[in-house]
């Protein structure tokens, strides 16, 4: 299907971070655009403000008559969607263009310089940290995000050029669809077990990835991951592109660079930790790539706010601070964990967390357990199921059981806002991919008033 000839567009599932933002750049290309979603959220009621029609109910009664004739009409779905869904299958059994969202991105992305970035985790503040950078020096790019821009609030941007930077979900092996000219892989990381069955099999996925550059491409990758070829870099020892002299100071992360004889001084680093050091020098390679000035990536990196909900601080006073993160893989978690720590060595870290699926809760409890104990107080949540039906046996006590040491306890959300509220911790971290972040209002009440 040719993207010219696109008029309509239904999306199924529109309310994920990824379909939002096709809803947006279709309705920027002037298609009549709509689609379905079960749950209300902040995402969908700003699609439903920008005029894009959304339904809340699964039922082929609510599709409008607009939608009926399946000339020129595109649908997308996310695989997220359940198989028994009434809309999805009444566009499949009604002989209806269907493409998955990955699809439609290889589809758009056919014909630009394409900047790809890839990662079990990552992928969401390096790729939105190197559309930043493009427009911050006026590169420009158009840029499809998974996570919401804290810089220009939203998670898609578009650029007069024909550059686009693209977040690569190796989920349902989506990103295979895509033919960049720079590829970034962030990390290779067991997940999705319950898709890809071993930890080869997803690292064979990556392979796979890395080897669809177009004809000349650059791949940038971490060093130690299990690719070859390409360059690659790091933030823990020396690279082919590398960050040193890595320091905070008045609770900053500062460090220098160097990588193929560019070498850039003092970039001050506003999301904080090790981890997010590391990206940053993959998107400055990226940059350099590019041939842009090295005095306007540093710039540009000083300026770059984050993502919503990746360490972003939510209360920050001298009395308290709360951060809220998106962390749900236990390298994430880890991760996220050791930065806070890293800038609050002397206060005492509460951390509400809510695991992400049954599957990745049976597979990683070890692994979640061994970051949870770097916590002085753990507060676990019950799984949020999402795409999942339960497992038996399968609970947040499993991750429980095997945290070390501190307080723990399991708590559903309104025992745990009333334990926060009398217990007013002075550094407070919620993690997780489900509906934590409706806490995030409540609690910054509470923490705001500590």
């Amino acid at each position: 299907m040719e993207l010219d000839s696109i008029r309509k567009v239904y999306l199924v599932g529109i309310g994920g971070i990824g379909m939002s933002g096709l809803a947006r750049y279709f309705h920027k290309r002037g298609c009549q655009v709509g689609g379905y979603d079960r749950t209300r959220t902040a995402l969908t009621d700003r699609l439903v403000e920008e005029n894009i029609s959304v339904s809340f109910i699964d039922d082929t009664s609510d599709i409008a008559d607009s939608w009926t004739d399946r000339e020129n009409i595109l649908v997308i779905y996310t695989p997220a969607i359940p198989r028994e869904s009434r809309i999805l299958n009444y566009f499949k059994d009604g002989g209806y263009v269907l493409k998955k969202r990955s699809e439609v991105l290889g589809i758009i992305s056919k014909g630009m310089f394409t900047i790809a970035v890839a990662g079990t985790h990552g992928k969401t503040t390096t790729s939105t940290l190197v559309a930043h950078i493009l427009k911050h020096t006026g590169y420009d790019c158009t840029a499809f995000l998974g996570g919401i821009s804290s810089n220009f609030n939203t998670n898609v941007l578009f650029g007069a050029n024909n550059v686009m930077v693209v977040e690569a979900d190796e989920y349902d092996r989506s990103f295979l669809t895509l033919h960049p000219d720079i590829a970034i892989v962030t990390s290779m990381d067991a997940d999705h077990l319950d898709i890809y069955g071993t930890d080869d099999q997803v690292k064979e996925s990556f392979r796979l990835f890395a080897s669809q550059l177009k004809s000349g491409g650059k791949l940038i990758h971490k060093k130690g991951l299990a690719l070859t070829g390409g360059l690659t870099y790091s933030a823990s020892g020396q690279a082919e592109s590398y960050a040193h002299s890595v320091r905070v100071e008045n609770g900053q992360f500062f460090f220098d660079f160097s990588g193929e004889g560019i070498a850039i001084s003092d970039i001050a680093m506003p999301l904080p930790g090790l981890h997010n050091i590391e990206n940053a020098v993959a998107a400055i390679q990226t940059a350099l790539y590019l041939q842009i000035p090295a005095e306007k990536i540093k710039a540009a990196i000083a300026d770059f706010r984050g993502v919503k909900r990746r360490f972003e601080y939510v209360v920050r006073s001298e009395k308290s601070v709360y951060i809220d993160d998106y962390a749900h893989h236990p390298e994430e978690l880890k991760a996220c964990i050791s930065a806070v720590k890293t800038l609050y060595p002397e206060r005492t870290l509460t951390v509400i967390f809510q695991p992400h699926l049954y599957s990745r809760t049976r597979d990683f409890a070890s692994g979640f357990a061994e970051a949870l104990s770097m916590a002085d107080e753990l507060i676990l949540l019950d799984i949020y199921p999402a795409r999942e039906l339960p497992i038996e046996g399968v609970t947040s006590r499993m991750i429980l059981d095997e945290v070390k040491g501190g307080l723990k306890m399991l708590c559903s959300m309104e025992e745990c806002l009333h334990y926060i509220s009398i217990r007013k911790p002075e550094l407070l971290l919620t993690a997780g991919a489900g509906d934590i972040d409706t806490m995030v209002g409540p609690l910054k009440e509470v923490m705001s008033h500590a």
